[in-house]
């Protein structure tokens, strides 16, 4: 087992998918600002794909590590979680406006 599962993409890629998620969202309301659509469009269905992209990658990384280091593999999925809770918190945040 290498010293960090951190390196692994199965922990790197839904943290930078929600990033990119939550980029996208900031840079729609930096653009367009609060809009209110009665269409979803683009953006929407773009965070969507990225946040259900991360549901079978988080399932693997915590299938494939968390027996072989369950530490390490806990702190990882807390990442990955925090990261997704920005994502939606930034959404909820854009929806309540």
């Amino acid at each position: 087992m290498p010293a960090s599962v951190l390196r692994r993409p199965s922990a790197v890629a839904p943290v930078v998918m929600s990033l990119a998620a939550l980029a996208l969202v900031l840079g729609h309301v930096a653009m367009y600002g609060i809009v209110h659509e009665a269409d979803e469009g683009t953006p929407a269905h773009v965070f969507q794909l990225l946040m259900a992209g991360q549901v079978p990658v988080i399932g693997y990384f915590v299938l494939r590590y968390l027996p072989e280091a369950p530490r390490r593999a806990v702190w990882v999925v807390i990442l990955q979680l925090a990261a997704a809770a920005a994502a939606f918190g930034a959404l909820f945040w854009m929806e309540s406006q």
